[in-house]
């Protein structure tokens, strides 16, 4: 789960899904919630407290379906749309990501082709993005779990 938007609420809305996800797998023997029912569940958290105290948080929610085998993404932004998409962005980013995104993304990429239309967003921010933002993280969801890739500067290196 990638969250974006003001620490506080990206904090406490990241804990809270997090440990309502842990509790419904000790309560119901191990179960775990499939990337679907994980992010109908993200949604309608932040559904009901949009209309108490919302959380100003967009997020992307990518899983691996063991029972389908299929990976899935979900998009959802701080008003609790929700959507499964192939590819995804979210804040100014998406102004210069998504038309790459939707120019190389086919259906059934390797692993590599993914990581590098990533690596074309990136250098695409580098050149056009107001913000100089040199240090960024690649996080690839499969069968086999999540790992991170680094692209740019290792983020524990900046003084």
């Amino acid at each position: 789960m990638g969250i974006s938007g003001p620490n506080a609420d990206l904090v406490n809305f990241s804990e809270y899904i997090s440990k309502n996800l842990a509790l419904y797998e000790l309560s119901n023997d191990g179960l775990k919630l499939s990337p679907h029912a994980q992010a109908n569940f993200c949604r309608g958290e932040l559904a009901t407290a949009l209309r108490k105290g919302p959380y100003q948080v967009n997020i992307m929610l990518g899983g691996y379906d063991t029972v389908k085998g299929e990976a899935s993404l979900y998009w959802m932004d701080y008003l609790a749309a929700l959507a499964k998409v192939n590819y995804g962005a979210q804040g100014y980013a998406s102004s210069f990501c998504l038309s790459i995104m939707d120019r190389d993304w086919k259906e059934g990429l390797t692993c590599d082709e993914a990581v590098g239309i990533v690596e074309k967003c990136i250098k695409e921010l580098q050149v056009r993005f107001l913000i100089a933002q040199p240090n960024f993280i690649i996080k690839v969801v499969d069968k086999d779990g999540v790992r991170t890739l680094k692209f740019g500067a290792d983020p524990a290196d900046i003084n």
